[in-house]
This record gives C-alpha cells, sequence and structure tokens, in this order.
C-alpha cells in the first residue's frame, strides 16, 4: 500500500490533473457578459474581470492560468483520443493495440543509471529509503513516465500530420515591458522571448543559470534571453547593489560573463566585493567604479521592479516566455515544453 501511495504521489507531480466529468451545463448570463444591472448601470464581465485584474494581479493571474491549465488538460486529452482512434481506423486496428504499438516503437528503455540518478536527484523524498528497496518503484515510475512522453509525441506527430487542425486555446500571456537597454543574449527578432525576472542573491535563480545556458545551446537563435531585474530588496540587502553593478558591466558588453559571476560568488556582493569582480574579469575599473558609486542605474532597476509589481510578480525566479509566465527553478524539460509549443504556434503563422 505504501509503495502503490508513494508512486501516486511521484506521478501527481509530473502530471496535471485530469478535469473531472460533470453533465451539467454552466449557467448563461441573461446577456453576453453581463452579470448585474441596477437601473440602467450594467456590470459586465469584461469590466469585472478588469477591475479584479487592477486590484489583485496576482490572485488574476493564478486564477486564469488555473482555467487554462484545466481547459488544457481536457482539451488534450480528447482530441488524443480521438487523433488516436482515427490513425487506429485508418490501419485497421483497434485504438488500443494502435497505441501501444507506437508508444512501445516511441518509448526509450529506463536504464539503470537513470534509476539511480533519479535516485541521487530526489534523495530528500524518498523518506530514508535505501537506491536498494526503491529501484523497483522507481523503475515502473520512470517507465509510466516514459510513455506518458511518448504518447504526448505521438499525438503531437498526429496533430502535425492534420492539415486541418487548429488549437485555438490560447494560454493566457502577460504584456513585459522591455527595452532596448535590456541585457539579453540572442537575436531581437527571435519567435521565443525568455524574459527572467531575476535576483542576484536569490539562490533558486542561482539554480536556474545552467538550466537557461543549455536551453540556449539547445535553441540557438530561436530564443532570446532577456535580463529582467527583481532584487527582493526586504529580504536580500545586497541584491539591490548587485542589479545596479550588473547594468555598469553591460555598458562595457560585459554582462553575462558579469551575472555569472555573482551568480557563482553569493556571498560576495557588497560593493568592495562588485569591484573586484569587475577587475578580475578585466573591466575598465576606473569607469565601473565610476558607474556603481554614482548609482547610475538606481532608476533603471527601480522600473524594473515597478513593471514586476505591475504584473503581479512575488517571487523569484519567474519566467515570461512570449507572455506565458512561469514561477521557480522549473526543470529544463518543463521550460522546454513551453518552448516548444511557442515555437510551433509561430511556424503555423
Amino acid at each position: 500500500m505504501a509503495r502503490q501511495f508513494l508512486l501516486i504521489v511521484m506521478l501527481a507531480a509530473l502530471v496535471a490533473p485530469a478535469a473531472g466529468q460533470s453533465s451539467a451545463q454552466p449557467s448563461q448570463s441573461p446577456d453576453d457578459g453581463l452579470l448585474a444591472q441596477v437601473g440602467d448601470r450594467r456590470f459586465t464581465a469584461v469590466e469585472v474581470d478588469a477591475s479584479w485584474k487592477a486590484s489583485m494581479p496576482t490572485d488574476h493571474a493564478q486564477a486564469m492560468q488555473r482555467l487554462y491549465d484545466g481547459r488544457r488538460t481536457a482539451l488534450d486529452r480528447l482530441l488524443g483520443d480521438f487523433l488516436i482512434e482515427r490513425a487506429a481506423r485508418s490501419k485497421g486496428v483497434s485504438a488500443e493495440q494502435y497505441e501501444a504499438d507506437e508508444i512501445s516503437r516511441r518509448a526509450r528503455p529506463v536504464t539503470d543509471e537513470q534509476v539511480a540518478g533519479y535516485y541521487r536527484d530526489n534523495r530528500d523524498q524518498m523518506e530514508g529509503r535505501s537506491l536498494l528497496e526503491m529501484r523497483s518503484l522507481l523503475r515502473e515510475f520512470l517507465e509510466d513516465r516514459e510513455r506518458a512522453i511518448a504518447r504526448a509525441a505521438l499525438v503531437t506527430a498526429l496533430k502535425d500530420a492534420e492539415p486541418g487542425f487548429r488549437d485555438l486555446l490560447e494560454p493566457p500571456r502577460r504584456l513585459i515591458e522591455l527595452s532596448a537597454d535590456d541585457p539579453s543574449d540572442g537575436p531581437p527578432d527571435a519567435p521565443v522571448t525568455v524574459a527572467v525576472f531575476a535576483d542576484f542573491q536569490c539562490p533558486f535563480c542561482r539554480e536556474l543559470v545552467p538550466t537557461l545556458r543549455r536551453l540556449r545551446e539547445q535553441y540557438g537563435n530561436r530564443i532570446r534571453l532577456v535580463w529582467k531585474d527583481f532584487p527582493l530588496t526586504t529580504i536580500h540587502r545586497d541584491a539591490l547593489g548587485a542589479a545596479e553593478a550588473a547594468h555598469c558591466a553591460n555598458e562595457q558588453g560585459r554582462f553575462w560573463e558579469f551575472h555569472d559571476r555573482l551568480f557563482a560568488n553569493q556571498q560576495q556582493l557588497r560593493r568592495p566585493a562588485l569591484k573586484q569582480h569587475a577587475a578580475d574579469l578585466g573591466l575598465d575599473t576606473s569607469r565601473f567604479n565610476l558607474c556603481v558609486d554614482g548609482s547610475r542605474y538606481a532608476p533603471k532597476v527601480r522600473g524594473s521592479l515597478a513593471a514586476a509589481a505591475r504584473l503581479g510578480l512575488s517571487s523569484t525566479p519567474t519566467l515570461s516566455i512570449n507572455g506565458r509566465l512561469i514561477t521557480g527553478a522549473k526543470p529544463a524539460a518543463a521550460i522546454a515544453t513551453i518552448i516548444d509549443d511557442e515555437l510551433r504556434r509561430f511556424a503555423r503563422r
């Protein structure tokens, strides 16, 4: 029983729950978008949502994301079942047989090294159990995950092969204010822009650095990374100065090198240490020090903080992938899923 429970919990962490089914029909407003009326005064859904978004932006964004996630899960399930059943009929086999054959062909075998690696990476979730005790359960979990990935790949291939397919369910997006002097890596006309709201003193932001580097290498000029300052000044007293100093390094075309050095040395972010970092990187220290001592980029950093507040952001790191917000140091696969979806949408335009 404990073994089954642990497997269910681990799977739930990776697979969004399916939306429940109900025969009840949603209630309809008496007029399109009309929610209430007092005399001639009409209160519409558009007005209510605008007020909700303005007064509680984080709550509104989270609710819209939950609504999208639920619809996305249900729509993908319905689409997948339909496309698989139709492909199976064209081959004269049952949907179950077709799906099983395709998944078997696409799913990668799980190796002992993968099992051991997953155990190492998630040791704190194993409740003190050894690798020997967990090996069978972890292999079953990883094999189930591979099958889920294979099925998703199958459905994507069937969608791509369908000339009449249209996916009209748009994810919620937030307008991100970008400026020409925001530090960036990648072409300005890349189909996917990943804006990174981060804090140089945040340990979770540090965990994201190698992930973003790998994604930049993987996708090349198809993505552009843009840095957006979000120093959490109430808990990280050195983050504001570090953000300003990074822009001083950007003046000399060395932002990303300085960025990497700060994340590698998060305990050394006071002003003397920032100047030493610049010297060690071979920057023009006179120019850099003058910039730092004069707080030249304080207005820019505070402007970025204000923009984050208008978006309703509250934690770091937060990524905007073409306006689609995700929070936390997510694994590369989770970020890549959204990037791939955005690239597919771009290709269909």
